[in-house]
């Protein structure tokens, strides 16, 4: 599963599933997520071979946005990422039986509506403040 969060308003901006996970998948959903929110300048991301990819590489030089990897082993460079995924997985993916692929997609985006449009974000409190 690849999950696309905005650093900035803490905001699940897009997602894909899948049996496997490539270069091209993360490609595809940056491409979606550019297309309705504008070009970043930096993407937050682990090690993974997804994001290593010379796809992904390409991708990233030909739109002049830095690719920031976290450290081997150091979760904490990414904490924000990690506190949503830890999220997903206690109160959606331990939650729920998946049934199939298209089953577990239904039940992870209705998860992801309910944590964007309910829940409040420290970020959107703050600019209430």
């Amino acid at each position: 599963m690849l999950t696309v969060v905005d650093c900035y308003t803490l905001e699940s901006l897009d997602r894909h599933f899948d049996q496997s996970l490539k270069g091209e998948d993360v490609v595809r959903v940056l491409n979606n997520s550019v297309t309705i929110r504008g070009k970043p300048m930096t993407i937050k991301t682990d090690n993974g071979s997804e994001f290593i990819s010379k796809v992904m590489d390409k991708w990233a030089y030909q739109r002049v946005i830095e690719l920031d990897f976290s450290r081997q082993g150091k979760p904490t460079d990414n904490s924000m990422v990690e506190s949503f995924s830890g999220r997903l997985r206690q109160e959606c993916l331990n939650e729920h039986w998946f049934m199939s692929l298209q089953n577990a997609r239904h039940k992870i985006e209705d998860w992801r509506s309910l944590y964007n449009e309910v829940r409040p974000h420290s970020a959107s409190r703050l600019a209430d403040a």
